[in-house]
């Protein structure tokens, strides 16, 4: 990568576009794919960074999106980490100081740009976002009163399942349920919506 520090090193570049390189004291693994934007995501158990870019995006720019994101990182590695060593001691997997406060950290950072993005497009804009720990949804509106509650645990995932979640009780500002117009919004809005939905459904909703 252009710009990284010494010691970084490809594996099989060109015949599976994946490599590792290390920035700033950082192990990253990352693949080229044929897609538009660049994403992020922090492995379990042991926090993997692992990080999907566009094929012909530059390596100073995936070095740049690293560093930009080097808190979130570290503190949901920790927390991740922190999630396994509590499930291979319990057999289970539950909230703590730690990890709320992280959660919420990475959450609310996001959620003025996503605000900022999003409001212009759909037309409706929250009342009030409360950040709760649930067991059962990602997030839940009332349309009558614009509030919407989102899931902690999004906090602690790649910020497209937030956006996704964001968009979705967004939506229900204008649609209440999840009939043809909902569908027909949503499509609009984030074509790929239920791609991400199942994806999103893949992960587990901590206790």
């Amino acid at each position: 990568m252009a710009g990284e520090p010494a010691g970084s090193r490809e594996c099989s570049r060109q015949a599976s576009q994946w490599f590792a390189v290390m920035i700033d004291g950082l192990d990253v693994h990352v693949v080229r794919k044929p897609i538009r934007n660049m994403y992020l995501r922090i492995k379990p158990p042991e926090g993997r960074v692992e990080i999907s870019a566009p094929v012909r995006m530059a390596d100073a720019a995936i070095v740049s999106f690293v560093r930009s994101r080097r808190s979130w990182i570290d503190a949901n590695r920790n927390a991740i980490r922190r999630q396994a060593q509590q499930a291979a001691t319990t057999g289970a997997v539950e909230w703590n100081d730690d990890l709320r406060r992280a959660a919420a950290a990475s959450i609310n950072k996001a959620l003025p740009a996503l605000l900022a993005r999003w409001e212009p497009i759909i037309g409706r804009s929250p009342t009030h976002i409360t950040l709760r720990t649930m067991t059962s949804r990602w997030g839940s509106c009332t349309p009558k009163t614009g509030r919407i509650r989102l899931n902690l645990q999004l906090g602690l995932m790649d910020r497209r399942f937030l956006e996704y979640v964001l968009v979705h009780e967004m939506t229900h500002l204008w649609e209440h349920g999840h009939g043809a117009g909902f569908q027909r919004r949503m499509s609009a809005y984030l074509p790929d919506w239920r791609k991400l939905r199942r994806e999103l459904n893949q992960h587990m909703v901590l206790r």
